[in-house]
């Protein structure tokens, strides 16, 4: 069902209209980089729209320049909405931000769409909480395209469909929803504070384990290394190119049909890194691709770490389960033999997440990037082989004790982002009577 479907039923007094019957939109080109001949901006970017409800020019935004032109166009206003545009996944399509500041060099940036309602039929915040309701985000999530990374149409934007009431109802559904989302994003703010004092924890138990071992009276020596500190003293330190095979892979041709079958060879993307371990594959390559993309075919155990971008994915590892391939934007590890690990190292390149990105960072690349070279010449701890089992042995025994209170804040958490969706949508359809909007 498209989300167009899901307005068939408005209340007496709305109306269906297209988005560009009642708004001005844009499409930004402004990039990140700055030009001594352009004019010094603040850009609200990708991550500002994605992590933020409300943006404005009081934030930490990132500085740029621009051009005259590209300043009066895309000048963010009171009552804007911006929407992602781009990304990696088509549910982070049209993720909304209301536009709550105005400054003279607050700029739209680059991957993102900016919405201008017509103020005299249309509400800034009401439109904010339409492009947040299932029926209008599910019009844009299906009109995005691509294959490895999503893009969504600028016509697509104009002709979404919004539910239209008029003007005194949209204010009162407007007020109504800033107080109810704010109580509901009270509670899920500390649900999420107990996740990551739980992470925390997490976080604090594997860094102790993997680097300073189970024996806490063990002698220590230094490793040489500033972000490992010392090291049990029976405990060798070696680079990875000396334990394990180290490289990465790349992305056929979306164009060649020759290349993808959905009973080919497993092919994964970045995103997989996120949870650990890796057991499926939403993509498939053929025998032809892998022998023209010399494409490796890694068997486990190895590991897998995202290696580009400036998401969070850059520097996380995990333990891939099956048989597959990989693309330029991750790394695998493959132990030559038993005297590493896999889920040892996992574990260990976990606690030099830190390290991993601020060493790349630091390495003259403005796109931030991982090399298979950074990774194969790191120094690791290497503890004899019984003591890396053990090690593991430990953690998992630990996290097992918190996995039943996590699944437990995870699903209460859960349960309120559904509330909170379900409201905005049942309010901007009309679903909820105006006389329980009162207060």
């Amino acid at each position: 069902m498209n989300g167009a479907d899901l307005l068939a039923s408005l209340p007496d007094g709305w109306r269906r209209v297209p988005l560009k019957t009642t708004c001005d939109f844009a499409v930004s080109n402004v990039d990140k980089h700055s030009f001594d001949d352009e004019l010094p901006v603040r850009l609200c970017n990708y991550t500002d729209v994605y992590k933020n409800d409300r943006v404005s020019p009081d934030m930490d935004l990132m500085a740029a320049t621009a051009t005259p032109q590209e300043i009066e166009r895309f000048r963010l206003e009171i009552g804007d909405v911006v929407i992602t545009k781009d990304s990696e996944s088509w549910n982070d399509i049209a993720i909304p931000a209301y536009i709550e500041g105005t400054a003279d060099d607050f700029i739209c940036g680059y991957h993102l769409a900016f919405i201008r309602p017509r103020k005299d039929v249309l509400d800034g915040r009401f439109l904010f909480r339409c492009m947040q309701s299932r029926p209008v985000a599910l019009q844009l999530e299906l009109e995005a395209t691509g294959v490895t990374r999503y893009g969504l149409p600028k016509d697509a934007i104009g002709l979404a469909v919004l539910p239209l009431p008029p003007l005194p109802t949209q204010l009162r559904i407007a007020n109504y929803l800033d107080r109810e989302a704010a109580r509901i994003d009270g509670l899920i703010t500390e649900k999420e504070r107990m996740l990551v004092l739980l992470e925390e924890k997490r976080t604090a138990l594997i860094s102790r384990l993997v680097t300073r071992g189970l024996d806490p009276n063990a002698p220590l020596k230094p490793s040489g290394q500033e972000w490992l500190g010392e090291i049990p003293a029976h405990w060798a330190i070696q680079p990875i190119k000396y334990l394990a095979v180290v490289g990465n892979g790349s992305t056929p041709s979306v164009e060649n049909a020759d290349y993808w079958d959905d009973e080919g060879y497993p092919w994964l993307n970045s995103s997989v890194v996120n949870v650990s371990p890796v057991t499926d594959a939403s993509r498939f390559v053929t025998e032809t691709a892998l022998r023209e993309c010399h494409l490796p075919k890694i068997q486990p155990p190895a590991v897998l770490v995202g290696i580009t971008g400036q998401g969070k994915t850059r520097g996380m590892a995990a333990v891939l389960g099956i048989e597959a391939t990989i693309n330029q934007h991750i790394a695998f590890i493959k132990p030559r033999s038993q005297e590493l690990d896999t889920e040892y190292l996992c574990f260990l390149l976990g606690h030099a997440y830190a390290f991993l990105r601020s060493d790349s960072d630091g390495a003259g690349s403005t796109k931030g990037a991982i090399t298979c070279e950074q990774l194969a010449n790191m120094k690791i701890p290497v503890p004899p082989s019984g003591e890396q089992i053990d090690i593991c042995t430990r953690i998992r025994q630990s996290l097992d004790v918190s996995k039943p209170l996590r699944a437990q804040i995870q699903c209460s958490l859960d349960l309120l982002t559904e509330r909170r969706s379900a409201l905005i949508t049942a309010a901007v359809t009309g679903q909820i009577p105006l006389e329980e909007m009162t207060g």
